[in-house]
């Protein structure tokens, strides 16, 4: 059975957590913005209960965990087109698609179960500027090129390459969310690809290392 959404009558009380995680990210922690955020995860922890989304069960850590961690990297993001690979649950497309409503992003899964949930994300939160494309991403064959293509937790970096650097544009952008600084993966990296950053970053509330790996794709 489907999981009945979460309307607005059902969303928590304005939570402290979101808000300062959202000022220490530099994002305008605003009233719809935030109703929007909290929609999504009352979504996800209603379907988490019958299709195992993600291993994250409590709402509070969700916001740490998914929220604040996919926000951290939208400075980085460069529009108009963005490509989320494996987006899995919506993330970290959903947040980033929430926040940079001036980008196009399409969320890339090959799983269907996943994607029901987030096909149902999208209608709920009315979210004009996204599409929902069940495809693997060695097969997907997208009109254009996109101008960032993005990776959170997506096997190792010449893996990821190998599997969707043809979908990103010439001098466009890949972003790699990682955990530890993936040192040994660095120097893996094949042409016609380069490293231009490897950034350390500060997610809010969260007590473990998280990097973003910057690629150019010349």
């Amino acid at each position: 059975m489907q999981p009945t959404p979460a309307g607005p009558e059902e969303l928590p009380p304005p939570d402290n957590r979101l808000t300062a995680g959202l000022e220490c990210l530099g994002i305008d922690p605003a009233t719809d913005l935030r109703e929007k955020l909290w929609q999504y995860l009352r979504l996800l922890e209603k379907w988490n209960r019958v299709y195992n989304l993600t291993a994250v069960r409590d709402p509070q850590e969700m916001v740490t965990r998914h929220i604040l961690d996919s926000l951290a990297i939208a400075s980085f993001v460069v529009g108009p087109r963005v490509l989320d690979v494996g987006t899995g649950a919506g993330l970290p497309g959903i947040p980033l698609a929430l926040v940079l409503g001036s980008c196009q992003f399409v969320l890339l899964d090959a799983r269907a179960k996943k994607l029901r949930f987030v096909t149902q994300a999208v209608a709920e939160l009315g979210l004009d500027n996204v599409e929902v494309v069940r495809a693997r991403v060695e097969t997907f064959k997208p009109g254009q090129p996109f101008d960032t293509v993005i990776a959170r937790a997506f096997a190792s970096i010449a893996q990821m390459l190998e599997k969707s650097g043809h979908l990103c544009a010439a001098q466009g952008r890949i972003l790699l969310m990682k955990g530890a600084r993936p040192q040994q993966e660095l120097r893996q990296v094949p042409a016609p690809y380069t490293v231009t950053a490897v950034e350390a970053l500060q997610v809010p509330g969260l007590d473990a290392q998280r990097h973003l790996v910057v690629i150019t794709r010349n």
